[in-house]
């Protein structure tokens, strides 16, 4: 499972090796890493909650995909416009103020 993030043209890929047991710490510390410079609140947004209920999004597609990564989507999360992409994606996308596209999409290991 991969999670992309990308911050207007800029992205990082963080590679999810068992989304049944992953560490949110080590994933938080690479999001830190790559959105301290570029102005944005995670804290506010409360990305380190969105990313665990998107990777368990994923993660239960393995059992009847669409249903439980729609059921993120309808559920919804925040400031965050979530989407289902075809194939088992998660989409989370957010505008900043500055009109600078924040977008979280989380990609199924299968």
């Amino acid at each position: 499972m991969d999670i992309d993030i990308s911050v207007g043209k800029e992205s990082v890929t963080i590679n999810i090796e068992n989304p049944h047991r992953f560490d949110l710490s080590q994933i938080m510390l690479s999001v830190i890493d790559f959105l301290k410079d570029k102005g944005i609140d995670i804290k506010e947004l409360r990305i380190e909650q969105l990313i665990p209920r998107m990777i368990r999004g994923v993660a239960g597609c393995e059992a009847g995909c669409p249903s439980n990564a729609k059921s993120v989507v309808s559920d919804g999360f925040g400031n965050f416009r979530l989407s289902y992409v075809e194939g088992g994606i998660l989409k989370a996308a957010y505008l900043q103020g500055n009109g600078t596209p924040l977008e979280i999409k989380v990609f199924p290991g299968f």
